[in-house]
């Protein structure tokens, strides 16, 4: 999902010095940030979602598991830790259809 995101342009020094009120307002009011340092473009501030949605162009539905298990903490999760569950719900699924028959 495309959208239009207001673009500000703002020194480094300026940028620095209101650090919190410009994340805020990155997160907030997706707008995005062109930070210029003597004049000269250096970076582009953008929140987590807009950059999911608009830059990696991934699937929407992939993006949005990504930011829903990200949310969950589900992003911390160990090689094996996933391993362990994915066979959990294997072993389910089999049981299960084992009663069924």
């Amino acid at each position: 999902m495309k959208h239009n995101a207001t673009v500000k342009t703002i020194e480094a020094l300026e940028a620095r010095t209101h650090f919190g009120s410009v994340l805020d307002e990155v997160e907030k009011s997706n707008t995005r940030f062109l930070v210029n340092k003597r004049g000269k473009p250096k970076m582009i501030m953008l929140s987590v979602n807009d950059y999911l949605q608009n830059v990696l162009k991934s699937d929407s539905l992939l993006t949005s598991i990504h930011i829903k298990a990200k949310g969950a903490g589900l992003d911390k999760m160990t090689d094996k830790e996933v391993e362990a569950e994915v066979k959990a719900v294997r072993k389910a699924k089999a049981e299960k259809k084992q009663k069924a028959k």
